[in-house]
């Protein structure tokens, strides 16, 4: 029998010193390489032929076990290691599920991902979209003269985005510690039932004091729901399979955004057969869809892979979703891919210090200062997107329709970056063909002249937006890159803050006296691209040379001293010599 351990860093146990185990000599290398040729893992051997008992690599190691490609296949050896170094402590939820020694085929493994994905990441998706009806469809609402009606001007509009992307930007770590205390299956459905009540009552605006709260209201209980949503994934996927989840999830607020365009350019007409304003009709239709989807969310949503029968639509059905080999497989390779993921349960709330550390981690700083400037180009065009196009002659119904192929585009381009990042393996590099899309697009857009027609400045508006999006690839590097499943779920987080601030700063950049052209704030975008192009390079040399500077360190110990430091050392998570952090 096994000590119980915990695993309070990325991969690696923590237990006392008179706790820890007494290895035979040929078990002192927790270095566990597959050989092709004998099928066997080496636990020891020479300086000279022995890879490096390492902690993490780019690709195929960063947890310190040779199997991320084999995760059900593990040889004898590498479940010995398992169940030495990597076993979960007693409070972890899916305890009784963990086995280091169960094996699995890979046909399996790929017929649970298909029942994962419509069980857990289509519903993730429908409630993301829920998100962004209610988010985006303001956007939808302009087209109808709202501003208009409320007797607001652009500035006012201006000032209304940037309360909510300031309440959103600091709901984030709210929520997140909330949502990590409560159960990220008990909170969203909370946030989402909350935050339709307060989109149904735009129904009743008057001007410019009642659109302030509400554009506040919905901030403060939006904020956060990214996150949460991303954490619950975590439960169900390993890192590889939620990159590629991401990817997707991204597209439902896309493919979410052309359906708000088509609900929109319907609903907005009842302005023409009712006594109400057809945005106040958008408000109510929209906000009561969601309502709902949160109360479905409620009931549906289990607290994780092993408690899917405690929800209240699988006590009626009388069954959960999984077999007990299904919950094996998932419990088993999740945390053969990160075993963190069992260092916190899923009810276990989140302190001061956890935000200290991620805050003043300055290795993840540059995942946050491209988070900051990436998207405020896009943002920017996109919140006056409908603006624009109806200053450009368009009618309501006309602008609503076109906002599509933009979205098309970007769907695109979301996919294929991820699909290219995966097959590359490379992360920053890809996303910075991001920025340089943008670069090419604010030239044209820049030197076009004033006269240039309705459709060709409409194409070159639809190709800003529907730029190569490269979110998906950043949230998972940044979840990678923090190192353990304590600094991992603040930083994303923070993360995200930082995209909210984005927006905000987004939402200023266009100012009344430059429309209708905005052509000094156009120049000022291109400034800010031509930065974000900078930093994307930028990040990528950091990540190298930091890198580089460790493997400098970690090549000139002998196997004893690395062994030692594995076993004694109290660094955390990216902050460990043996620590490589992906780009």
């Amino acid at each position: 029998m096994t000590t119980p351990v915990l695993v309070d860093t990325k991969g690696f146990a923590s237990v006392r010193d008179d706790e820890r185990p007494t290895l035979h000599d040929d078990e002192k290398s927790i270095d566990s390489t597959h050989s092709p040729s004998s099928g066997k893992a080496h636990l020891q051997g020479s300086q000279s032929d022995e890879p490096d008992v390492q902690y993490g690599t780019q690709e195929d190691n960063p947890h310190g076990l040779h199997i991320k490609d084999h995760l059900g296949q593990p040889t004898a050896a590498e479940s010995e290691i398992l169940a030495t170094f990597y076993e979960p402590p007693d409070e972890y939820e899916n305890k009784h599920r963990w086995d280091p020694r169960v094996t699995w085929t890979p046909a399996e493994q790929k017929a649970l991902l298909r029942k994962l994905d419509l069980r857990v990441a289509l519903v993730a998706c429908i409630c993301f979209a829920a998100l962004q009806l209610d988010r985006g469809n303001i956007s939808n609402a302009l087209s109808d003269n709202m501003l208009k009606d409320l007797h607001l001007t652009t500035a006012h509009y201006n000032l209304g985005q940037t309360i909510f992307y300031c309440c959103f930007l600091f709901a984030e770590l709210p929520s997140q510690m909330i949502s990590k205390k409560l159960g990220s299956d008990v909170w969203i459905p909370i946030q989402m039932m909350s935050w339709s009540a307060v989109a149904i009552a735009q129904v009743g605006l008057t001007g410019r004091t009642s659109f302030y709260i509400t554009r506040a209201l919905l901030g403060l209980i939006e904020g956060g729901f990214i996150a949460d949503t991303i954490l619950y994934l975590s439960y169900f996927y390993t890192s590889a399979e939620l990159t590629i989840r991401l990817a997707f999830f991204w597209v439902s607020l896309t493919i979410t955004t052309i359906i708000g365009a088509f609900l929109a350019a319907g609903i907005l007409k009842l302005r023409d057969h009712t006594h109400l304003e057809g945005w106040r009709w958008l408000f109510a239709i929209e906000g009561t869809l969601t309502f709902l989807i949160g109360i479905f969310a409620f009931f549906y949503l289990p607290p994780g892979p092993t408690q899917t029968h405690k929800t209240v639509i699988s006590k009626i059905r009388g069954h959960g979703w999984f077999t007990e080999r299904e919950e094996t497989i998932i419990v088993n390779k999740v945390l053969r891919d990160d075993p963190t993921k069992s260092s916190m349960h899923n009810r276990e709330g989140l302190g001061f210090e956890d935000f200290w550390r991620s805050l003043s981690d300055y290795d993840m700083w540059p995942l946050y200062i491209l988070g900051l400037t990436t998207f405020i180009g896009p943002g920017t065009v996109g919140a006056y997107f409908t603006l624009t196009l109806r200053s450009l002659g368009y009618s309501t119904f006309q602008t609503n329709l076109l906002t599509i192929p933009s979205q098309v585009i970007q769907i695109i381009g979301n996919l294929s970056l991820a699909f290219l990042s995966k097959r590359i393996k490379e992360r920053i590099l890809v996303s910075s063909i991001a920025p340089m899309w943008l670069f090419i697009m604010f030239i044209a857009i820049i030197t076009i002249p004033d006269s240039t027609s309705k459709w060709g400045r409409w194409a070159l508006l639809t190709l800003v937006q529907g730029y190569p999006y490269p979110h998906p690839i950043l949230v998972s590097l940044n979840s990678m890159n923090a190192g353990s499943v304590r600094t991992r779920t603040v930083a994303s987080s923070l993360y995200n803050m930082f995209v909210q601030a984005s927006s905000l700063i987004a939402s200023n950049i266009y100012q009344p006296k430059d429309a209708p052209f905005y052509h000094k704030g156009n120049r000022a975008l291109l400034g800010i691209i031509s930065a974000n192009l900078v930093l994307f390079w930028l990040s990528k040399g950091w990540y190298i040379w930091r890198n580089n500077q460790r493997a400098k360190k970690w090549n000139s110990w002998t196997r004893e001293e690395k062994q030692h430091y594995i076993a004694t050392t109290k660094d955390k998570g990216n902050k460990r010599v043996d620590f490589r952090f992906l780009h």
